[in-house]
């Protein structure tokens, strides 16, 4: 497959301009990366207006990913979360439907300041596993929760999902999507986790199973530079939304993007058609193997996400913490580590020899005797006012422990893993205080 960014910025670079446009490097440095970092000069198309080898490059990428259109973001899913809220609220209004969206509880914050941002009041759906981090919803349980919306009056424009989570688990977007379409909503997926899914042996991807738009981080499972990624549409979706995707992207975007991300992206494209396929699946039935080994050690595993390896280590013994620190010692840096969970995220880019580090790592651990302490659920707080309203209010800093009864104005969430453990609006209860304690989080801003 071309690679119409890398090679207009080889050629560029292989020249002797004087550069008398951004960036203020010239070109020049240290990094060893400048001569290659340019901006939207003559011939390098523009981002969010492409008719170029920008344009080029997302076609490439579409025919891969098999979407009915496919944007770049170089800032990340977030950007492409925002565009795909803008979109949906979009093709609501202009098919009358309430501005509302109904969201699994385990939504990333973007979503939170992207509804305040377009003055969305989401409607939150609660799965019959409820974590901070992972929200569980079957079919019939979304299925019953918009018929009961639906016989009060409220027809929300989309269904706003989380799959993979965090901790690698996977929905059932093909049965969730027509459940939605069935009610006549939009299914719109963060599937930043889960970019790999379009290229595993069974149809995985959320545009391959139903849904109408994605966002996908192409750096946290694809070899791409941190902040690439991709907003997928598919072929399915309202005309509406395919035509208004680069406004929505603009919308929110820098009109200074990076064009090292961008060459990136560009380059993936020839990295996915050069027998990536083939690779992945080696690679996911090495990493299935171990997965299997640990298990039978007695290792506690979660998920059912081919790239992602999360361990529950208290019924071994340990905080997910202290299975990091281990690690650490031995040269091995986890993605996420808290008092529950020790993630770690794989890719084909690691070689058999540091799979076989890993898995040795791990089953040389002594077992200890379990610890039996809980992680809390997320709870349901009452609502005081509308997210809107209550992020853009005036807040002062405070304790937690001085906080009870009082209004979250801006949720307090670090990344990873982003999901908020109180909604802003919502009151500060005995719950949600424990909660705070739990995770370490001593101080948050509240409503003055």
């Amino acid at each position: 497959m071309d690679t119409p960014i890398c090679d207009f910025v080889s050629e560029y670079e292989k020249g002797s301009a004087l550069r008398l446009h951004m960036p203020g490097h010239k070109g020049r440095g240290d990094m060893g990366v400048e001569s290659a970092d340019i901006t939207e000069i003559d011939g390098a198309d523009v981002l969010y207006s492409a008719r170029g080898i920008i344009k080029q490059s997302e076609e490439n990428a579409s025919a891969l990913f098999g979407t009915g259109r496919t944007l770049y973001s170089t800032e990340g899913s977030s950007l492409s979360i925002r565009a795909m809220l803008y979109l949906a609220c979009l093709w609501g209004r202009s098919e009358g439907r309430s501005g509302t969206v109904l969201a699994a509880a385990n939504a990333h914050k973007v979503f939170m300041s992207t509804c305040a941002l377009l003055d969305i009041d989401p409607i939150w759906i609660r799965g019959e596993e409820n974590t901070l981090i992972s929200c569980h919803i079957s079919e019939e349980l979304l299925d019953g929760e918009l018929k009961r919306l639906v016989a009060e009056g409220i027809r929300p424009f989309a269904v706003y999902l989380t799959s993979p989570d965090y901790l690698g688990n996977r929905l059932d977007i093909g049965a969730l999507s027509a459940v939605c379409h069935r009610w006549g909503a939009l299914c719109i997926v963060d599937n930043a986790h889960g970019a790999y899914l379009a290229f595993t042996e069974d149809k995985a991807h959320p545009i391959e199973l139903g849904a109408d738009m994605c966002a996908d981080s192409a750096h946290k499972t694809l070899p791409a530079l941190t902040g690439a990624a991709y907003l997928h549409i598919s072929r399915s979706a309202p005309r509406l939304i395919s035509e208004q995707a680069e406004n929505a992207m603009s919308l929110f975007a820098s009109t200074s993007p990076s064009y090292l991300i961008l060459q990136s992206l560009d380059y993936v494209n020839k990295y996915l058609s050069s027998g990536y396929r083939e690779k992945l699946e080696v690679f996911s039935k090495k990493l299935e193997s171990i997965k299997i080994r640990l298990s039978a050690l007695g290792y506690e595993l979660l998920g059912n996400e081919a790239l992602k390896l999360t361990v529950a280590p208290k019924s071994y013994g340990y905080y997910g913490y202290e299975l990091g620190e281990l690690l650490l010692k031995e040269g091995i840096v986890c993605e996420f580590c808290d008092r529950d969970f020790c993630v770690m995220m794989l890719t084909p880019e690691i070689c058999d020899g540091e799979l076989e580090g890993l898995e040795a790592c791990l089953l040389n651990i002594e077992r200890k005797a379990p610890i039996t302490e809980e992680m809390p659920k997320k709870g349901v707080a009452k609502r005081a006012m509308s997210l809107r309203d209550a992020l853009m209010s005036v807040s002062v800093e405070r304790n937690v422990r001085e906080c009870e009864g009082e209004i979250l104005a801006n949720a307090a969430v670090s990344c990873p893993p982003a999901v908020p453990i109180l909604i802003s609006g919502e009151i500060i209860d005995k719950d949600a205080m424990a909660a705070f304690e739990y995770y370490g989080i001593e101080k948050c801003f509240i409503v003055k």
